[in-house]
């Protein structure tokens, strides 16, 4: 096949930033993508509806034809009637990060008996809860199976609350959503699906790779390529594509985050397409996030050609994954 049109795809996890290169990290996913479930963790972060509707038109603004999902970030010191407003803003999920376990998370919750209230208010509210599922407490391998019992937790206090366990990478997490009830699904990236530690640190160290949760094991990254390929009906698309100044990642401490906005779509078609499934990358990228979140499906289409490019080295002063490599599908604009 030398070209494939699908339904233009929706991101549902998704890092723009703040300041001047936010322009050009939209513009990266704008090209591929009609939405995209934007991440509340900027600096203040978007957690009242004064700050939601500004970090929204500022992304509008920033980049037409897009529009941004917009999520506000659970904060321990939150109330069960600071919900409503939310979503009367345009809040579509919260998203909860365990205290310190990733970039701006260090203000988040410690114990999910802080956030009770705000969990029932949702729940009546009808917004998803979108989760960051490490524990930080826990080894650097380990912290996602280790958040498990906090997540069986949630399902079975709120009964009605729609839960997104955010990007999946071990094999383990994978076996435990298929025990849970469908008001209860996840996302994979696309790092998580082609990498494995052995990418990360095998050879040499790769600063552009590292991220949270951390590529994980090549048994790890099979099941996530088995379930997705197969049309697992509650896992769809999110790319957690996080841009970080090249000095951030190029430096003795490194911040965690995989720029791959830019490259997302060509990546992923060539990986379903050598796997023979090129047919399910429509549901995955287009359909099943939107249903679950309960929004319409995009008319409009996106068309990628079989045409070799070179992945521009820098982005907003950001390091695309795969800089300077040779991708052989190309997004049309």
């Amino acid at each position: 096949m030398k070209e494939l049109t699908i339904r233009r795809p929706d991101d549902f996890h998704l890092h723009l930033r703040q300041g001047e290169n936010m322009k050009k990290y939209a513009a990266a996913s704008a090209a591929s993508f009609s939405r995209a479930l934007i991440m509340p963790n900027i600096l203040p972060p978007v957690c009242d509806p004064a700050g939601l509707k500004a970090y929204r038109d500022e992304i509008q603004k920033s980049c037409e034809g897009f529009t941004p999902l917009m999520t506000f970030k659970i904060l321990p010191h939150m109330k069960a009637e600071d919900i409503k407003p939310l979503k009367e803003a345009g809040a579509l999920a919260g998203k909860l990060y365990p205290a310190g376990v990733t970039t701006n998370a260090e203000d988040g919750i410690s114990s999910l008996d802080q956030i009770r209230d705000v969990l029932f208010a949702m729940e009546e509210e009808g917004l998803v809860l979108s989760i960051h599922g490490e524990d930080p407490n826990a080894s650097i391998l380990e912290r996602e199976i280790r958040f498990l019992p906090q997540l069986e937790k949630l399902v079975s206090s709120y009964g009605k609350l729609k839960i997104v366990f955010e990007h999946i990478s071990r094999r383990e997490s994978l076996l435990f959503l298929n025990e849970l009830p469908e008001r209860v699904a996840g996302t994979i990236t696309a790092h998580h699906l082609l990498y494995t530690l052995d990418d990360l640190m095998g050879a040499a160290l790769k600063p552009h790779l590292f991220c949270k949760p951390v590529v994980k094991t090549e048994e790890d990254r099979q099941a996530l390529a088995e379930a997705v390929l197969n049309g697992h009906s509650r896992l769809f698309f999110g790319s957690d594509s996080a841009p970080h100044l090249k000095e951030n990642k190029e430096n003795a401490v490194v911040s965690a985050g995989v720029f791959t906005s830019p490259i997302l779509m060509p990546l992923l078609a060539d990986f379903f397409e050598r796997e023979g499934c090129l047919s399910n990358l429509e549901a995955f990228v287009s359909e099943r996030g939107a249903s679950f979140y309960g929004l319409p499906l995009n008319r409009e289409t996106l068309t990628l050609r079989k045409e070799s490019w070179m992945v521009p080295d820098l982005i907003g002063g950001a390091v695309p994954l795969l800089a300077g490599t040779e991708l052989f599908w190309r997004v049309l604009p």
